[in-house]
């Protein structure tokens, strides 16, 4: 094989190595995926509300429910197969976060419960929490300044 001299040889050998991906079956599955975890979270809601519990708990046990069914499927190497199949709509908010602190910790847990497990659980989802609690802080602090009369101090 000869040496790649340009950026426009080196283009076309990118084209002609990389692989089409089908992206209306790709985007297919990611909706129809995607549409069903969305509506085992409402079964799962309307369950709890057949049962009388309240919306605001109900909304909290479809959310720990979604967590626990996307971490237990991510221990079976399950969740990854659908991830691969779905794509992004696998990745649904809390189950793509359930997913992204256990894989980790699955990975590294030769090393040991503290250096492994403990250490690397957040390796994904740890810059996602940091900005996500910064940029609420920075919000809130926002939303105080500007919409609040008086504030007095007692």
């Amino acid at each position: 094989m000869k040496p790649i001299q340009s950026k426009e040889e080196y283009q076309t050998y990118v084209e002609t190595k990389s692989p089409n991906s089908p992206i209306i079956k790709d985007c297919f599955n990611a909706f129809w995926v995607g549409g069903c975890i969305c509506a085992i979270g409402q079964i799962i809601f309307e369950i709890c509300k057949i049962r009388g519990i309240d919306e605001t708990n109900s909304y909290t046990i479809v959310s720990m429910l979604l967590i626990f069914l996307s971490a237990f499927l991510t221990g079976l190497n399950i969740f990854n197969k659908i991830g691969k199949f779905a794509g992004a709509g696998s990745l649904i908010p809390i189950t793509g976060f359930a997913n992204s602190i256990v894989s980790p910790a699955m990975e590294y847990k030769s090393e040991g419960y503290v250096m492994g497990v403990g250490a690397k659980m957040f390796t994904v989802a740890g810059p996602v929490l940091v900005y996500g609690i910064s940029s609420s802080i920075i919000v809130g602090l926002i939303y105080i300044i500007f919409h609040t009369q008086s504030i007095t101090l007692i």
